[in-house]
């Protein structure tokens, strides 16, 4: 297993769950400084992540890009892949290809978690929850199977808790979606994997490490958090049987830190990199 770290250059998001923010460089520094294997970007758009600007820098402080996310998608520009507004879907879609784009020949897969959408008045409209997640898996099913063609790169699919949509909220639910996708085009539901929210998952799973296990091969990425999403070890959640139970699935993957900058970024980070050498790595 691998450690990353999550960097935020989306101003709308201010406040929410990343280490470290605005300047892509200096966050890459101390990462490195740290020790982090990589770093996990959220960026308004796919033109602050192209290569040309991420790879000179990952060059110099040696590491690797885990993840692009496209959280923007919703807290800038207010698109949902599952909204009753057909133009609404087709502008969502192809904002997540262009992160797909940015970040694929770099090797790293785009997240999909808020723009998933909701059903229901929580979604915008009167649409159930089947129409929705039907419109949900053809859109991954479009984007999967584009990852994959174009880049050779996964999809990367998270699960949300009940307070964030009422679409997927578990794991058990997550690898059901993905059926559904596989329906739909067997190559992109291969290539379609989860993601294990650490702080989700304490609000949803009965039992985080059974879950994990349970998703077996479907979980490929996971963010570290603690219970309250401050940094891992700053919460009441016990790390120890959900390491154990990523050994047991042989998950190889990164342990990326998604937690709030507390008490400051430097701590927040200093705090996960202790915990993934201790318990994860």
């Amino acid at each position: 297993m691998k450690s990353a770290v999550t960097i935020s250059l989306v101003s709308e998001a201010r406040g929410g769950p990343f280490v470290f923010w605005d300047d892509l460089e200096a966050g890459m520094a101390k990462a490195a400084a740290l020790g982090f294997d990589a770093v996990e970007v959220f960026a308004p758009g796919p033109e602050l992540i192209a290569p040309s600007v991420v790879q000179p820098l990952l060059a110099k402080h040696n590491l690797k890009l885990a993840a692009v996310g496209t959280g923007a998608g919703w807290v800038k520009h207010k698109l949902r892949l599952t909204s009753p507004d057909a133009g609404e879907r087709s502008k969502a879609i192809q904002f997540v290809r262009g992160i797909i784009d940015a970040g694929g020949p770099m090797g790293a897969p785009a997240i999909i978690g808020s723009m998933q959408g909701s059903w229901g008045k929580a979604g915008g409209g009167d649409v159930d929850k089947d129409q929705a997640l039907a419109w949900l898996a053809e859109a991954l099913a479009e984007l999967s199977g584009h990852a994959k063609t174009q880049h050779g790169v996964k999809l990367i699919y998270e699960p949300l808790n009940r307070y964030e949509t009422n679409l997927v909220n578990d794991v058990a639910s997550g690898v059901k979606l993905i059926q559904q996708v596989s329906q739909i085009s067997a190559e992109a539901g291969a290539n379609l994997t989860l993601l294990a929210d650490l702080f989700h998952m304490n609000i949803e799973e009965a039992d985080i490490a059974r879950a994990i296990r349970a998703g077996g091969h479907h979980i490929g990425h996971v963010h570290l958090a603690d219970s309250n999403r401050r940094p891992a070890g700053l919460g009441h959640t016990n790390f120890a049987p959900i390491a154990e139970a990523l050994r047991q699935i042989g998950y190889t993957g990164y342990i990326s830190a998604e937690a709030f900058s507390y008490p400051d970024a430097d701590a927040a980070a200093k705090h996960t990199i202790d915990v993934y050498r201790s318990v994860f790595a």
